[in-house]
């Protein structure tokens, strides 16, 4: 039986819903223009995240994309390729793509539904919470890469360095 041969199961709630109801839970800021999509705005340490979440009915899959205000401008765009290599290398679960149309730099994850499977609150708060950790994580690693011309391994190196007790 070929994939596209499977018949989706109705769902009693729209994924999206779900995702629109934990952001009135945690009063976060929303705009829900469509049906199949919700926008988050978020305020990180670095920077101010905005979130979508889109539903994939075609492959019944919750998509979340998590971008941040950086566009990489066209001189920058090898390296900074160089550095989401490395940095996916790293991943569990998600990873980062620069749109090569506009240059901005995203983090994707999605989360797979088939047969008419529900999301629940904690996956899509997990799935939220590991779009900001990795970009809370790596946000510096870009900027080293796009503002201070710096190669991926030593922007990731020095993004990646943490430092133990109090001066």
């Amino acid at each position: 039986m070929l994939l596209t041969e499977l018949e989706h199961s109705e769902r009693f709630e729209h994924p999206v819903d779900v995702i629109e109801r934990l952001a009135c839970l945690k009063d976060w800021s929303f705009d829900r223009d469509d049906a199949d999509e919700i926008s988050l705005g978020v305020t990180g340490s670095w920077a101010d995240y905005n979130i979508a979440f889109t539903w994939l009915s075609e492959c019944e899959a919750l998509h979340l994309a998590c971008a941040f205000d950086l566009k990489v401008p066209e001189r920058r765009r090898a390296e900074t390729a160089r550095l989401v290599t490395k940095i996916n290398e790293q991943m569990w679960m998600g990873h980062f793509d620069v749109w090569s149309r506009d240059g901005v730099v995203m983090f994707r994850h999605a989360l797979p539904l088939a047969g008419g499977a529900q999301p629940g609150m904690a996956q899509c708060e997990a799935m939220l919470s590991a779009a900001l950790d990795a970009c809370e994580r790596y946000y510096q690693a870009f900027q080293f890469v796009v503002w201070a011309n710096k190669p991926a391994e030593e922007s990731l190196s020095s993004a990646l360095f943490e430092t133990k007790g109090e001066a």
